[in-house]
């Protein structure tokens, strides 16, 4: 008899600390049918043992077309769970599991780049174990926490090229000093982009026309939530483009998973329009004494002060701040 099933929930139990509900929900609006997502409940790092049982949630947001998403969704998680350990206990499991993402991120992009196709995409990859949450993401998907007292945290980096200095100053040092001469990067209107392909990012998986210049390491954040709870937002670039962090987390306040999800999707659309694919992933981590996260209703949006409020955001320097003081966090960038 495994040691871990015996005893894994007579340990919690005299810890004080019962697992949390989980919600969530789902919504989109397709405008290349480029997105991708997954989402799994049925997690169990120790076979049988229902209260090993850990919740995966990811976003593929594919361009170029989806051929990179939809290898990525099927393949990814397989190599990273391939990469742990067997017999460890949570603890271990959990330190081992932020390696095995980055091992992961990296065996399906060199499985993907054998196939010689040109599409690429981005991945935001999050595993929730108790009350763990670990991120993996590269690209400029991106996963927000709201805390129960409604600090909003951000659990990724945006690998945007204008935004993301080290990996852009990284990248123009490739270019000068590497061997693809054909690859090249240009200031224009718009965003920071590189040729061919037309990328904006520095980190994703595919995009083999490319080369060795966007790279699939992804950061990793795990993060240990309070006994409070939270809210987790995940979402594709079609919300961020348009919502604040801030913004996309009170738009939804009071409301439960699945009704959040799509109003997230709607208020980005409304302010922006369907200009690209738009996918939202809102996951509910409630304490086991609570019926509800969030008990109160929001109020009626104001669409014309939420645009002011946007612009605003997007002059601020500081709009990608992260708020994470009050979280125990373990950073892992390789």
């Amino acid at each position: 008899m495994n040691p871990e099933k015996s005893w894994s929930w007579l340990a919690e139990f005299f810890k004080g600390n019962p697992r949390p509900r989980l919600e969530h929900g789902f919504w989109e609006e397709s405008r290349k049918g480029e997105d991708h997502h997954l989402i799994r409940t049925d997690c169990l790092r120790v076979p049988g043992d229902p209260s090993s049982a850990f919740s995966v949630f990811a976003i593929f947001d594919g361009h170029n077309g989806s051929g990179a998403a939809i290898f990525t969704k099927e393949r990814l998680l397989d190599h990273v769970l391939d990469s742990i350990p067997p017999g460890l206990r949570r603890e271990q499991w959990l330190v081992a599991l932020r390696q095995a993402l980055s091992d992961g991120f990296v065996k399906t992009d060199n499985e993907f780049q054998r196939r010689g196709a040109r599409s690429g995409t981005t991945v935001t990859f999050v595993v929730v174990d108790c009350w763990t949450a670990t991120v993996a993401s590269v690209r400029d998907s991106r996963c927000i926490l709201e805390a129960h007292d409604g600090m909003v945290s951000v659990l990724t980096v945006d690998d945007r090229l204008e935004e993301n200095s080290e990996d852009s100053k990284n990248f123009i040092v490739l270019c000068d000093f590497g061997c693809n001469s054909s690859v090249f990067i240009f200031l224009q209107r718009g965003p920071l982009r590189c040729w061919p392909g037309g990328l904006c990012i520095s980190r994703s998986i595919g995009d083999t026309d490319v080369g060795d210049f966007i790279v699939p390491d992804p950061h990793v954040k795990q993060v240990k939530l309070s006994n409070n709870g939270g809210r987790l937002i995940i979402a594709s670039d079609g919300v961020w483009d348009a919502l604040a962090s801030e913004m996309a987390a009170k738009c939804c306040q009071g409301l439960p998973a699945p009704e959040a999800a799509k109003e997230v999707v709607k208020q980005a659309v409304e302010l922006k329009g369907l200009r690209d694919d738009t996918t939202c992933i809102v996951v509910d981590i409630i304490p086991p004494d609570h019926s509800t996260l969030f008990p109160s209703v929001p109020k009626k949006k104001n669409v014309l002060k939420s645009l002011i409020s946007w612009k605003m955001w997007r002059k601020s320097p500081n709009k990608l701040e992260k708020k994470l003081s009050s979280l125990s966090t373990v950073e892992v960038t390789i």
